[in-house]
């Protein structure tokens, strides 16, 4: 996969800032329903709220692991059990969007769609046999959502902060400028190739401690160089840097931390976590086997897998940006799609 990478960053003093993430106002009455639907490579997620206030009301979500991009490193294509798996959640996506009424959606797809030879096949299937229009989004539009959905919880300050998005097979930084009463301005972004799906796919696996560890360092080692572009242009003097990250990594990793016997999103979504208390959770998990790690709350048997290649793709981030606190989201290109749908559309 090409890079993907902003070629110009954002300097002090440049003429040409980039545009601002800055939703307009709409006018919509209390009792529209909206809805933004994230197809990934690991996961299928609906939203539907309605407008309260400057922000909405959930009224409904759904959530389902389906793995569209499974074996897809190794193919090139999204495979038929794959197809299957995400059809049967999308169906249940269209009965929850026409059973609540929805008066605006938007259907986005993301990296497996992007990089699948037959992702476009399946976008026609999909709209087809369940009647939503998956939208195949570019990286850059990707990471705007994320942080369009998540800003608000970025701890308060004045030097750049670093937003990521671990996903199923691509991962995203933003870094942005949080100018006092304003929306975020993004200053750069970065996509790389490697999500907790490809680099689990391309270099996972171990059954001996000693191949564990050669698989988490393998992967820290091809993390760290699809980010060295990135890691080039950011600042090098920042006094404190802030970090904030959104996806099944982040969440689940906060939760371990927090010892929940079940995940709960009103614990996790806001956590503040000390960056050190990141990486030994990420170290422990990388030495144990599936087994062990399936046996742990808040991880299981769907995420057992790929959760150490999600540790191996954080604490690479934590490399290049060594921020004393990592802030968790639980929200991001959903809440993102709202709140563009709500702001900027017109009745």
């Amino acid at each position: 996969m090409g890079d993907r990478s902003a070629r110009t960053p954002y300097r002090q003093g440049s003429p040409a800032r980039p545009a601002p993430l800055r939703p307009q106002r709409g006018r919509w009455s209390d009792a529209q329903a909206f809805a933004a639907l994230d197809l990934g490579t690991n996961n299928c997620r609906l939203l539907i709220a309605r407008p309260r206030g400057d922000g909405f009301a959930v009224i409904d979500a759904f959530s389902r692991i389906v793995r569209l991009g499974e074996g897809l490193a190794a193919t090139g294509q999204l495979s038929d059990a794959a197809i299957e798996r995400t059809i049967a959640a999308l169906r249940v996506c269209a009965d929850k969007l026409k059973r609540r009424n929805v008066t605006l959606a938007r259907s986005v797809a993301t990296e497996a769609c992007r990089r699948a030879g037959n992702g476009a096949a399946f976008i026609a299937r999909a709209y087809e046999e369940t009647g939503i229009h998956l939208d195949i989004i570019s990286a850059e539009e990707e990471a705007r959502l994320a942080v369009l959905g998540c800003h608000a919880l970025i701890e308060p300050g004045d030097d750049p902060a670093l937003v990521f998005d671990i996903g199923g097979g691509s991962t995203e930084l933003v870094l942005i400028d949080t100018p006092r009463d304003a929306m975020p301005r993004v200053l750069d972004w970065h996509s790389a190739p490697w999500g907790v799906v490809s680099l689990t796919e391309s270099a996972g696996g171990g059954e001996s401690p000693e191949e564990r560890l050669a698989s988490y360092a393998r992967m820290r080692s091809m993390v760290a160089d699809s980010f060295a572009d990135f890691a080039s242009r950011l600042p090098k003097k920042v006094r404190r840097p802030r970090l904030l990250g959104t996806s099944g990594t982040v969440t689940t990793l906060g939760s371990v931390h927090l010892g929940l016997s079940h995940y709960d999103r009103a614990q996790v979504d806001g956590l503040i976590v000390p960056a050190r208390a990141m990486r030994q959770i990420s170290t422990d998990l990388s030495s144990m086997s599936i087994r062990e790690r399936a046996q742990l709350a808040c991880i299981g048997t769907e995420r057992a897998d790929l959760v150490v290649a999600g540790c191996a793709i954080l604490e690479t981030i934590l490399d290049l940006w060594p921020a004393e606190r990592l802030g968790i989201a639980d929200r991001g290109i959903r809440e993102g799609i709202l709140r563009r749908l709500m702001g900027s559309a017109r009745p």
